[in-house]
């Protein structure tokens, strides 16, 4: 296998479009599967995997199916995302579980371009009581219709805001914000008061209140939210206990 094929493209490109494959809704690929996304050449594929698995980076299993191996998942522990911010954050994010009985989410602002950029989910802690939601750790959710994402968005000056605003934004729900004008409306609101406030945009029944914490050198915006039944909403108390937890945990970070 050549350093690069005729196009330019290198083993790290190919390889790197082998890991991409696998999703959430998709952990399991079979040898053909990978071939049509990637349009790899099936001798090609082969040598490919078959290097993947050698070296941990995938894994077989039966039915002839492929999966993400546990040398990615060791590597990506050596992230500053777990071992600077998630080993850290643990502990609050229990204080704040036990404090409310709620859903726990930290989060970090991803992506090169603001138009690209969503949250990535660092940690959460859940419990029996908490209600259902579609995050997890590891996952992606978009920043207008999420606490953590509205939160990240306030924390942008207006030239990134300007670039995020020309792409278009999906409507999860019937009650999502995704026009320009309302949803710089609620930035403004956040910036105000202190936290942001999603009310069923990504989840119908649920609201989220999340903090921005103040920027950590080494690390991207980050962001800390629960996510709790309308039910049992109490906009102003879990705001309070949000906003403390999110100071202590950024005194806790900056200091390691």
């Amino acid at each position: 296998m050549t350093a690069e094929t005729p196009t330019g493209e290198g083993i790290l490109d190919r390889a790197l479009a082998v890991l991409a494959c696998f999703t959430e809704d998709e952990s399991e690929l079979t040898a053909g599967e990978l071939a049509a996304r990637t349009g790899l050449a099936s001798s090609t594929l082969h040598r490919l995997l078959a290097a993947l698995v050698q070296r941990g980076m995938l894994v077989r299993l039966p039915g002839r199916r492929y999966s993400v191996g546990a040398r990615l998942w060791e590597l990506g522990e050596l992230s500053p995302l777990s071992l600077r911010l998630r080993e850290r954050a643990i502990p609050h994010m229990v204080r704040l579980y036990e404090a409310t009985g709620e859903n726990v989410h930290l989060a970090v602002l991803d992506g090169e371009k603001p138009e690209a950029a969503s949250a990535i989910y660092v940690g959460r802690v859940t419990g029996r009581m908490s209600i259902p939601t579609v995050s997890r750790a590891g996952g992606r959710g978009p920043l207008h219709t999420t606490g953590v994402g509205r939160a990240l968005l306030a924390a942008q000056d207006e030239a990134w805001l300007a670039q995020y605003f020309t792409a278009p934004r999906e409507l999860e729900t019937r009650f999502s914000i995704t026009a320009e004008a309302p949803l710089r409306q609620e930035l403004a609101r956040t910036r105000e008061r202190g936290y942001a406030l999603t009310q069923e945009e990504m989840t119908l029944g649920n609201i989220s209140v999340a903090v921005a914490l103040p920027p950590v050198s080494g690390l991207p915006l980050i962001a800390l939210g629960l996510v709790v039944t309308l039910q049992r909403a109490d906009e102003r108390r879990l705001a309070a206990i949000v906003q403390q937890a999110a100071r202590e945990l950024f005194l806790d970070v900056r200091a390691n």
